[in-house]
């Protein structure tokens, strides 16, 4: 562990191979994982994940591999890995968690919702859950009563999170618009905005709250907000094509052009979204492992 914090991967390889000749544990093959991931040999890490799991296929064990999978997007088998650890314990929030990020991955979004909403259950105050729920939610509207609930009562947990405020706001809006006529505007606008008081630099708050008074015809109340959003992401593509159509209904059309001349560069660029996405699996799996390791 010393030369693994201080990067001395090689004396830790070759430490832990001589270890394993005097026993076979599967703390040693996790251990041997983690320095093989360090140094990017991410299938002979798996493998190693895998047998200190067979070894001994306790929830930590189970967890790492499933999540050595899902890091490098092996997605059949993270489904698998984390679907059979989570029978095996299914009071693990994070493995619950790391099923349904696994599913959402692989696009069976369905599946996906419904493993985290357990999750939701399992730790309700946990802020990475929520994340990947709501992406799965984006894809899957179909469960909006059970997941509108799961946001309100994690706006309610924590009152202070801008993000929590957000999340409640969202799922009211994407899970009414289209079956409400008399949605209630007011009350995720005010969602957004306490939402923005607590985290006034969340570009994709301006963004959404932009949304919200467009789909009004409140562009005089739009365009600020999503100019704000550009200044806070400049690379955000959604908040430039939005603006450029504001801009057009106004009449500005020369700096609606220059906008969506912006959006179609920054959407050829869309390999950057992966990039963002395996950056979330990356910090859920380190937050988990962390967490988990605090714990007495």
């Amino acid at each position: 562990m010393a030369y693994i914090l201080t990067g001395r991967t090689a004396d830790a390889r070759q430490l832990v191979h001589d270890l394993l000749k005097l026993k076979n544990t599967a703390e040693l093959h996790n251990l041997l994982g983690e320095i093989e991931e360090k140094d990017g040999n991410f299938v002979v890490a798996a493998n190693e994940y895998e047998t200190a799991a067979h070894v001994d296929p306790s929830e930590s064990n189970l967890f790492d591999w499933g999540s050595e999978l899902l890091l490098h997007r092996t997605l059949g088998p993270a489904v698998e890995v984390f679907q059979q650890a989570s029978d095996r314990y299914p009071k693990s929030a994070r493995l619950m968690i790391g099923l349904g990020m696994a599913l959402y991955a692989r696009g069976n979004y369905d599946d996906a919702v419904k493993s985290l909403l357990k999750g939701a259950d399992l730790n309700p105050s946990d802020p990475d859950c929520y994340l990947f729920l709501s992406k799965a939610y984006n894809s899957s509207p179909g469960q909006a009563g059970e997941v509108i609930d799961r946001f309100r009562r994690f706006a309610q947990l924590q009152p202070r999170n801008g993000r929590a405020q957000y999340y409640y706001a969202m799922s009211l809006w994407k899970g009414k618009r289209g079956e409400d006529p008399g949605l209630d505007f007011s009350q995720i606008e005010g969602l957004l905005k306490t939402s923005l008081t607590l985290d006034p630099k969340a570009a994709e708050t301006h963004l959404q709250l932009g949304n919200l008074y467009s789909d009004q015809n409140k562009y005089a109340a739009a365009i600020p907000e999503y100019e704000k959003a550009r200044d806070l992401d400049p690379g955000l593509a959604d908040v430039r094509y939005r603006l450029g159509q504001a801009y057009v209904r106004i009449g500005q059309k020369d700096r609606a052009q220059e906008e969506f001349a912006i959006y179609q560069k920054i959407r050829e660029q869309h390999l950057a979204e992966l990039d963002k996405q395996r950056a979330e699996i990356r910090q859920f799996v380190y937050s988990a492992k962390n967490g988990a390791s605090a714990k007495p």
